[in-house]
């Protein structure tokens, strides 16, 4: 096991041991993330035991809080649950698994219905019906929102929730390492998946600087994307894709990583992380793409112009900026009513007002950015993963619902589905693992010293995102996608050798989760030998026939 202590005043050999023996936490409930997904399901089980959430910083610091279009839901006539199936399966790419999008589009209504009942807030119009918006690949209005900030909204409606309910502590800058398994025994590693049992996860205390053992019956991996593996997206800085390189070094199993969905509009402004997300929502409001000549671009790339399917959009913006040269195209909402715009997005209209941009005078510039993680964890219906007492839900899972391509705002919607139905099936499960938590040891600490220098982190952090962004962006290649596996194996050998002597830092951590992640979109991006949804290889045509 690798290992180490952080920080810059390290307590002596005595003092680290007796941190080893006195750290455990033991809950009913682990779930480690707090974004949307992660605090629905805690106060789902609240009920049943006692949760305990860790998060890495701070409890809103996630990337619910930047959802700024909303939340997917058939809600009134003409719409329907075929319409928004048909919508899914299309934007998919006929990669979905339609069972799972069928049983998560039906069961969305009730489920937002809760999250209404738990306070969160959604425009509504002069009627009282719902202020429903459109995105792309949506053929009807199904969009509820709250301004351009929907993903505020709810994250802190459920974080005041979370903070008062008696049965759920909460352990903020808490930076989960490892999954326990069999394997922290001292049991021979298991040959098949479903052998691994997961119960619990070393978690590194980054205020208190120890690492602390939380035990419990039901792990819950929330963690959220994996952004942060490009230099240019819309994702925090904490995206590094943590659940899932636990979950894969662990052994558990992940799928589709090849398709990594760039959010076409993101706002120009290099050098700025993340980049400020212009939604999907404005152009469902009117506003159109032009190129540096001031031309409407879109329906030369698509009948559905503005409104087609993300990936459409994105790899149209790629080709347009690539022609012409430019490092941007524009986003214009000029020709809309000014005080419409400032009233339904004014979270836009503030931030470029700040870069002196008057939406509703001039045109913005625009740029896609890396921000959806279409693949993770391969979950069940109920969110279990391949390891048992082990659950996977929010970006981090991979369910079958957006298959090569995630249709907007149907995220927020999967994350309120599959925790409810997590919570369901893991409170009726057994939690007990009281044989076995005595024979868990706390974490290892020795054999290890401080880190050379912080420049060997960052200058791979660095290479690793150069690496992704211009080898296995939105237009691939098969001699791209080899070149960054080469460049990609030298840092991940760097990399663990700088592990298995080094203090454990959050920055350590994250660069070693970002190198799995990275390593495996790479991987499944070679032996995907088409262009399909998210995956564009110009090693291979589109695909004759289909009507995808």
């Amino acid at each position: 096991m690798c290992s180490g202590y952080f920080g810059s005043e390290e307590p002596n050999q005595i003092s680290i041991f007796a941190l080893l023996t006195a750290m455990r936490i033991e809950a009913d409930f682990l779930v480690v993330g707090s974004g949307i997904a992660g605090l629905w399901y805690a106060l789902k089980v609240a009920g049943s035991g006692s949760v305990a959430i860790i998060t890495k910083t701070d409890i809103e610091e996630t990337n619910t809080l930047y959802a700024q279009g909303g939340i997917a839901a058939v809600m009134y006539e003409p719409d329907s649950i075929e319409k928004h199936v048909h919508d899914t399966l299309i934007a998919g790419d006929g990669f979905c698994d339609e069972e799972i999008v069928r049983m998560v589009v039906s069961e969305a209504p009730a489920c937002i219905a809760e999250l209404i009942e738990a306070g969160v807030e959604f425009d509504r119009a002069g009627d009282g019906r719902y202020d429903l918006g459109r995105e792309g690949g949506h053929s009807e209005r199904r969009v509820l929102h709250y301004k351009d900030c929907t993903g505020e909204m709810i994250q802190r409606t459920l974080v005041d929730r979370v903070r008062q309910h008696p049965n759920i502590t909460l352990y903020e800058n808490h930076f989960a390492i490892e999954l326990i398994t069999q394997h922290h025994l001292g049991e021979k590693v298991c040959s098949r998946r479903k052998d691994i049992e997961c119960y619990g996860v070393y978690a590194a205390d980054l205020k208190k600087k120890r690492v602390v053992t939380f035990i419990s019956g039901v792990t819950v991996i929330a963690t959220g994307g994996a952004g942060s593996v490009y230099q240019t997206t819309t994702n925090p800085d904490i995206a590094t894709g943590d659940g899932i390189a636990m979950v894969y070094r662990a052994k558990g199993e992940i799928e589709n990583m090849e398709f990594f969905q760039f959010h076409p509009t993101s706002l120009y402004n290099p050098g700025v992380r993340p980049s400020f997300l212009i939604t999907e929502a404005l152009r469902g409001y009117g506003a159109r793409l032009k190129n540096s000549s001031g031309e409407k671009f879109m329906k030369g790339y698509d009948p559905r112009g503005s409104l087609a399917p993300r990936d459409v959009v994105a790899r149209a913006i790629d080709s347009e900026m690539k022609v012409r040269g430019d490092d941007y195209v524009y986003l214009d909402a000029s020709h809309l009513d000014a005080n419409g715009l400032k009233s339904n997005f004014p979270n836009i209209y503030e931030h470029c007002l700040s870069l002196d941009i008057d939406i509703t005078r001039e045109m913005i510039p625009v740029v896609p950015a890396a921000h959806y993680m279409c693949g993770g964890i391969k979950v069940d219906k109920n969110g279990r993963a391949s390891i048992n007492r082990l659950y996977a839900i929010g970006e981090t899972s991979s369910t079958g619902l957006h298959g090569a391509n995630r249709l907007a705002s149907n995220s927020l919607m999967e994350a309120v589905v599959y925790a409810h139905r997590a919570a369901a099936d893991s409170a009726s499960r057994s939690r007990t693992i009281s044989h076995i938590a005595g024979q868990i040891p706390g974490w290892n600490y020795e054999g290890t010293s401080h880190n050379e220098e912080m420049v060997l982190i960052t200058q791979s952090l660095r290479e690793v995102q150069m690496i992704m962004s211009n080898y296995v962006g939105i237009v691939r290649s098969d001699l791209r996608l080899q070149r960054a596996m080469v460049r990609l194996e030298i840092l991940y050998r760097e990399t663990e050798e700088l592990y298995k002597k080094s203090h454990i830092s959050a920055p350590l951590c994250e660069l070693r989760n970002m190198i799995n992640v990275a390593y495996l979109i790479i991987k499944m991006a070679r032996v995907r030998s088409e262009s399909r949804g998210l995956h564009y290889s110009i090693d291979y045509p589109r695909r004759e026939g289909s009507e995808f």
